[in-house]
């Protein structure tokens, strides 16, 4: 078999054929063999990367992408993975919003599924509000539009770890301590309690049956089987039992939403951010532009951010006219934890997401039988400043970087200074520091850039999950040759 895959090498080679950087892989695989499409190790070089608060869920992000995946298939697989792995900030009864780019047919647009308050009165009227899930409904709109891998194959890895387990990470250890008094009062919350009563610690194992067999209901029957089939109609009854209802009517009515970023301006880029009414967007877009004049004042960036996220909350507006009024103070109370990632694949595709379950752990209740955490409603409780972020060149159609921030109310000074400073490396100097300083507290940012754009010169891509947090920034190489060994 080697012997007639060289014997045909070399008659292609004989009549003259000149063969790119691309048929040199595919002499390889034709010389040596190799994975398929849709097997780790199929691509050969740069495969992307993905950034994310909790490490397994950016791992399994990068197999995607290793099997020849692009970003929304990674960012898929990714945001399933964390409602497995980091159910307190993320889960299928939350939500979120998520910025695309896919060059070169595709400018930038948003997708929106922020996590909606019930409209059933019964449910409204609750002690503990439950949010309509959307975080489904979002990714299943995201893959319908970008996607290249059947949807069910992307949720088998999450799948498989609620079935089976996964250690606790360092992120979801972190929750669990802040809320566990409270959480663990549910019953249908045992899951996280370890045998001396307390919270899992870092390192146990968490199972998750119940989730597992809703994911596996969702990857056989489709995502409608959580909005209008056997898996809805059992949230609804084990939803109104844990005493936060969801309606039947709500649950058949969520759409995610496609709309277009707010744009800014930055040199030979332009910047796109979540538009309202994801608000976190519009405070982002304004703290870059604060930043864009005084890079220093990052105290007037984040009062400036805060302000237009108060101003659009209490009166409404739209984002051009909110960021063109004359600067005003502005306060919003306390704020709910969100989660953020960002995935970049090979050919300069990139996903940046925010997702949220309105409150650690949501409402603290678990649909018992399903598995899924319940959301909190965004009129019970302060929805977050969901903020992320994507930089490209808009005249060579090309990546040049995304940011995801979380932080509560740090989450857009967080893109923003980010962005500032990704976009201020110069690229004839790629071993300058990447991200030469965190972004201030209490703001966190997953970044990736690549200093010379993309499609282009990848080796000058970079990628950090924020230093303070234990999260995973991973990609680069593979070599299925290396793999093997």
């Amino acid at each position: 078999m080697i012997a007639r895959r060289r014997r045909a090498v070399l008659l292609a080679l004989a009549g003259g054929l000149v063969v790119g950087l691309s048929g040199c892989k595919s002499l390889q695989r034709a010389i040596f063999g190799g994975p398929h499409a849709g097997t780790p190790g199929y691509v050969i070089g740069f495969l992307g990367a993905a950034v994310a608060d909790e490490p397994r869920a950016a791992l399994e992000a990068r197999v995607i992408l290793s099997s020849g995946g692009n970003a929304a298939d990674a960012a898929t697989t990714l945001a399933f993975t964390l409602a497995v792995t980091l159910p307190s900030r993320a889960g299928l009864g939350g939500g979120g919003g998520c910025l695309t780019y896919f060059p070169p047919a595709h400018e930038p647009e948003a997708i929106l599924f922020l996590p909606r308050p019930p409209t059933d009165q019964q449910a409204a009227a609750s002690d503990r509000p439950a949010a309509v899930p959307m975080l489904a409904r979002g990714l299943l709109t995201l893959q319908a539009r970008y996607g290249t891998v059947p949807l069910a194959r992307l949720i088998e890895p999450a799948e498989g770890l609620a079935r089976y387990g996964v250690p606790v990470s360092s992120a979801l250890a972190r929750d669990l301590k802040v809320v566990a008094p409270a959480l663990l009062l549910d019953r249908g919350a045992a899951l996280f309690s370890a045998a001396t009563g307390g919270p899992l610690a870092e390192g146990t194992t968490l199972m998750q049956p119940d989730l597992g067999a809703s994911l596996a209901q969702i990857r056989i029957n489709g995502t409608n089987d959580l909005y209008a089939g056997a898996l809805a109609k059992r949230l609804v009854t084990t939803a109104a039992e844990a005493g936060s209802p969801i309606a039947a009517a709500d649950l058949a009515a969520a759409r995610a939403e496609v709309a277009t970023p707010i744009m800014v301006e930055a040199g030979s880029e332009r910047v796109a951010f979540l538009p309202l009414p994801a608000d976190g967007g519009l405070a982002a877009a304004g703290a870059f532009q604060a930043l864009q004049k005084n890079p220093n004042d990052t105290k007037a960036a984040q009062s400036l951010a805060l302000a237009l996220a108060a101003r659009y909350r209490a009166a409404g507006g739209t984002a051009p006219a909110l960021l063109a009024a004359p600067p005003s103070s502005g306060a919003l109370p306390p704020l709910p934890a969100s989660t953020a990632f960002v995935v970049l694949d090979r050919k300069g595709g990139a996903v940046a997401c925010s997702l949220t379950m309105g409150n650690l752990f949501g409402v603290g209740r678990i649909a018992r039988g399903t598995g899924i955490v319940l959301a909190a409603s965004p009129r019970a409780w302060p929805p977050p400043l969901l903020a992320a972020a994507i930089a490209w060149n808009p005249h060579r159609h090309a990546f040049r970087a995304e940011v995801g921030g979380s932080g509560q109310e740090g989450a857009p000074l967080a893109v923003a200074d980010a962005l500032r400073m990704t976009l201020a490396m110069d690229p004839k100097n790629p071993k300058a520091p990447f991200m030469p300083h965190p972004v201030p507290d209490p703001g966190r940012a997953n970044v990736i850039a690549c200093l010379n754009e993309l499609p282009g010169k990848e080796k000058t891509c970079r990628w950090q999950a924020d230093p303070r947090l234990a999260g995973l920034a991973t990609g680069g190489e593979d070599n299925w040759r290396e793999l093997e060994k």
